[in-house]
């Protein structure tokens, strides 16, 4: 679990900072009932993400409906969410910086990851 801290981390800094729900440090600003759907769910988006190799945000859209979405609260059985359709979903917003923050955390950890047998 450690390795969804780093990614935490660099999507915390690329997404936070300009998401509407927090301060202007990027502290989030949502308690309660709301909750943000990167916290919730952060696990699975990152499986989702890197699941998907492809030009096209179609596919990791895709993938974030059936891994993810499919998951939440929010989301009906017949794959509509009240919360995405009123623009409150922070994942759904931001889900492109989400994409880029978690696929440059990913190449800089191989980059990084001893060979086999080091």
């Amino acid at each position: 679990m450690e390795i969804f801290k780093l990614y935490w981390h660099a999507v915390q800094s690329r997404v936070c900072a300009h998401c509407v729900d927090s301060d202007r440090h990027g502290h989030c600003r949502l308690s309660g009932e709301e909750e943000c759907g990167l916290k919730a769910h952060f696990p699975r988006i990152v499986q989702a993400i890197l699941s998907v190799h492809d030009p096209r945000i179609e596919p990791y859209v895709d993938s974030l409906r059936r891994n993810v979405c499919a998951a939440c609260r929010h989301q009906t059985p017949d794959g509509r969410c009240s919360t995405r359709s009123r623009l409150d979903c922070g994942l759904d917003r931001y889900f492109p910086l989400v994409i880029d923050a978690v696929e440059e955390a990913h190449v800089g950890f191989e980059k990084h990851e001893p060979a086999f047998g080091d």
